[in-house]
Parts: structure tokens; C-alpha cells; sequence
């Protein structure tokens, strides 16, 4: 296999970009103990102990725990205690690290651009549903959790709140840096908080399609794992959120995957791990710091999110199966059509359709 170098000459400006997508990529595929668990999964029970001691910010726990500053890590799981539940309470978000220059340089590397269709009233709250999940959801993470994209620009009046897995708090140091972006839990309990707020101007953004999504995050893929998805339409029914699909066009082109296909010993093992643990992560890879033949480097492919017309939603705190199914096929109807009004323009061919499953 022949190695592609990156030229000695490269501005210093993509250098920092570089840079700033290795600080994100080590935040949440080393520091997150889910993350670094998933990645080695031949022999996951042989190696759970293992993997979770080695993880960074574990390792920085328990040597602290251990040495002469053992009290700092004590005041710390007390601290833990008493904030359990924050993240499914809106969290506690820090402005200043979603200015962070570093996120600037990280979404000027794709780069990530966030196109507004319509309108949002800042009186209601609002549910975005995102697609595709892609491999890391950049995305979802450049346009909601930094200040980068224009979200308050374009949507003056709102805060959006990224919805991801709740077990990705349960890591010390982590979970505090996870927070200070923005991100809050996927739980039903987190989702409700969002919606619930009276004077309106809330987002809760929920990737719909979820880890099994991932799995057929190829690059040029349009399968969108949804059919079964339901959940979210409950939640826009009983606080009344209005609906809005919300297409990240790029987002399954920033890695390639290995070939998974149904029914291959691989894709087999990825859903046996879904099953069991609730989470699952593709074998993929891109290209690397200083050469662009392989590693974990996403590739620099533009991501254009665009944001939907929003599918006005009644309060219904008792929703009947047909109510659901009929709101269901109306967000599917208003998500085909965002994608068909736009796919020219990002560059999918004519005859390409979204594939829901």
C-alpha cells in the first residue's frame, strides 16, 4: 500500500484545524470509557476490567485516589452525587467553552455550515430531528454544541439542546466537559425537560436513527434507520413541540467503514453488541495526521445541515396508535421532501432517494 504524505507546506491555518479535530476526536474516542470499550470488542468480557482502568480519565481518578491528593478525587465523587442528575435536567452549559476558538478551527476543517428554510417562533419549543448519524454525528456536534454555525444568528431567541446516550456520563471529567458544551442525555426524563419549559425557545435535537443507524453510515449511503423510530413523535404530542427534519448533507462521507452488510459475521457481532450494551461503533477509518492513506483523521468534506419547515404539533397528552402513525408519515413526507428540495445542490445524483428502514 502506497502512503500518501501531506505536503511540508500546508498553511499553518489547516494545521490548527487539524489540530483542533484531534483535540475532539481524543475527547470522545479515548476520554469517554463507552468510546474506548467499543473499539476493541473481540474479546469484550475478557477485557471489560481492563479496558475501563485504562481509560484516561478513570486513570487520572484512581492515581489521584491512590496518591497524596486522594481528597481531590473524593470532593469530586461527592460532587458526582450531588450532580447526577443535571444532565437530564438541561444540563450546564458554559458560553465561554462553546466560544472556545478551537471549535472555529474544528468546524472550518469540514467545514460544517448550518442553512436555515423557514422561520422558528421563539413562544414554542421545538423538536429537530436529525439525520443521518453518520460515524461521530460532527455535524450535530459543530452546529449545536459551538457557537460557530450561526445557530443564534439565525435563530435568535432559541437554545438547542443535543440529546445523546445517557451512560456518556457516568465518566468522571468527561461528563463535566460534556456538559459545559451543551450536550444533556437522550433519557425520556432529559427530553421532557427540554419541551416542558412554558416560555417556549427550547430545541431538543435527537438523532433519530441512533447506533444501529451507524452501522450503514457508508460514505454515499441514504439509509436512515426511522421506520420503527416513534418514540420522539410521543414526546412532540404530549408537550406539543413542533416537529422539524433536519438533514446534515456530507455527514456519511467523513469515513469509510468496513464492509458490513446484513448478514455478515460482522454486522452480526456490531448488533449483538447494540443489543447487550446499548451502543455500538463501527469499524472505520480515514486518513491520518500527516499522511492521508489511513487512521482516524475524518476526511475535509463540507457538511450542510438544513434545517426544515416545522410540522406544527397540538398538544395531545393521549395520543391514539393512528394519531401517531399519521404524525409519523406526515415527518416522513416533510423529511423526503427537505432532502429532494436540496440534493442537487450538495451534490446527490437525481435519481437518489432517501431509503428508510
Amino acid at each position: 500500500m502506497k502512503v500518501e504524505f501531506a505536503p511540508i507546506n500546508i498553511p499553518l491555518t489547516r494545521r490548527i484545524q487539524t489540530a483542533a479535530v484531534i483535540q475532539w476526536l481524543f475527547s470522545f474516542l479515548l476520554l469517554d470509557p463507552y468510546f474506548g470499550r467499543i473499539k476493541l470488542q473481540k474479546s469484550i468480557e475478557r477485557t471489560k476490567n481492563l479496558l475501563q482502568a485504562a481509560q484516561c480519565c478513570w486513570g487520572v481518578f484512581i492515581i489521584l485516589l491512590l496518591g497524596n491528593y486522594w481528597f481531590l478525587p473524593v470532593l469530586y465523587a461527592l460532587w458526582l452525587y450531588l450532580d447526577w442528575e443535571t444532565p437530564q435536567t438541561g444540563g450546564r452549559r458554559s458560553k465561554w467553552v462553546r466560544n472556545w476558538t478551537v471549535w472555529k478551527y474544528f468546524t472550518d476543517y469540514f467545514p460544517i455550515h448550518l442553512i436555515k428554510t423557514s422561520d422558528l417562533d421563539p413562544s414554542h419549543n421545538y423538536l429537530f430531528g436529525f439525520h443521518p448519524h453518520g460515524i461521530l454525528v460532527a455535524g450535530a456536534f459543530g452546529n449545536f454544541c459551538t457557537e460557530y454555525t450561526g445557530f443564534k444568528e439565525l435563530f435568535p431567541g432559541f437554545t438547542p439542546y443535543l440529546h445523546i446516550l445517557p451512560f456518556w456520563f457516568g465518566c468522571p471529567f468527561f461528563r463535566d466537559y460534556a456538559l459545559s458544551t451543551g450536550l444533556v442525555s437522550a433519557s425520556k426524563k432529559s427530553v421532557s425537560h427540554v419541551l416542558n419549559n412554558d416560555r417556549g425557545g427550547n430545541v431538543a435535537v435527537i438523532v433519530i436513527g441512533g447506533a444501529e443507524e451507524s452501522l450503514d453510515a457508508h460514505p454515499g449511503s441514504l439509509t436512515l434507520n426511522i421506520l420503527k423510530r416513534r418514540g420522539f413523535i410521543k414526546m412532540a404530542l404530549k408537550y406539543g413541540a413542533h416537529l422539524v427534519p433536519v438533514f446534515s448533507f456530507g455527514e456519511n462521507e467523513l469515513f469509510k467503514q468496513v464492509a458490513n452488510p446484513k448478514g455478515s459475521w460482522l454486522r452480526t457481532l456490531q448488533e449483538r453488541l447494540r443489543k447487550t450494551v446499548g451502543f455500538t461503533l463501527p469499524l472505520f477509518h480515514a486518513r491520518g495526521i500527516f499522511q492521508y492513506t489511513f487512521g482516524l483523521m475524518p476526511y475535509r468534506k463540507p457538511i450542510n445541515t438544513v434545517v426544515g419547515k416545522p410540522i406544527t404539533v397540538k398538544q395531545n397528552l393521549n395520543a391514539t396508535l393512528e394519531e401517531i402513525e399519521q404524525l409519523h408519515q406526515t415527518y416522513l413526507q416533510e423529511l423526503s421532501k427537505l432532502f429532494e428540495e436540496h440534493k442537487e445542490k450538495y451534490g446527490i445524483p437525481d435519481h437518489e432517494s432517501l431509503i428508510f428502514k
